[in-house]
């Protein structure tokens, strides 16, 4: 499965044993390293050596493909094998059929350059590998392909972040929104009183309107 035709010398191809991890989990953890996760497959490696293009912030891109033995959320997995390689990886995760990618701007520990802290992930729903919505651009620098990858996942690829504090801000208040339209509906399909009904769906409606803007 080569979702994004990305060039030969980028291509690495090698298995990744589940133990790798052990170092950062505990026995609940690799529990399910080995219940929920088939494979573990480093494909490509994207950097000024493989496609002879400069990396500022980003030095590397790692792509992770991932394959579920069971339907499950391999998120908090994820997070580990992020947390572990300082590199930043975009993951393929697939069960059956289908798949999503998912991938984490992180930056080095303050104190331990050797462990990662996610900022933010980034991550599409479960799509039909033939009908991939995304792609790869390998054009001016490594940053520039993983700021650009992290536009098209965050489903507003229109609007072009300039910066990564940028769009995880915008990303940060569509998921504010999203909580708050979440709870509004919740407390007016509870509320009994009719003015304070009122207010509240006043409030759903501007809220509902900030999400489309945002």
């Amino acid at each position: 499965m080569d979702l994004f035709s990305l060039p030969i010398q980028t291509k690495v191809n090698k298995t990744i044993p589940k133990n790798a991890f052990e170092g950062f989990t505990n026995a609940k953890q690799k529990a399910l390293f080995t219940s929920l996760i088939s494979k573990i497959t480093w494909s490509n490696k994207l950097s000024e050596e493989t496609l002879n293009l400069p990396g500022k912030e980003i030095k590397e891109i790692q792509l992770f493909k991932v394959e579920l033995k069971v339907s499950g959320d391999p998120k908090p997995l994820l997070e580990i094998i992020d947390k572990a390689i300082p590199y930043h990886i975009i993951f393929i995760i697939s069960f059956e059929k289908e798949i999503y990618i998912s991938t984490a701007k992180k930056h080095p520990q303050p104190t331990n350059e050797n462990i990662s802290v996610v900022d933010w992930t980034f991550k599409s729903d479960w799509f039909e590998p033939e009908r991939i919505p995304f792609n790869l651009y390998l054009k001016k620098s490594i940053d520039s392909i993983y700021l650009d990858f992290c536009n098209q996942l965050s489903g507003k690829p229109k609007i072009n972040q300039k910066s990564f504090n940028e769009l995880i801000e915008l990303n940060s208040k569509t998921e504010q929104l999203k909580k708050e339209i979440t709870k509004l509906k919740t407390a007016i399909s509870n509320c009994k009183q009719f003015n304070q009904k009122v207010v509240l769906n006043l409030r759903l409606k501007e809220a509902e309107k900030e999400l489309k803007l945002n």
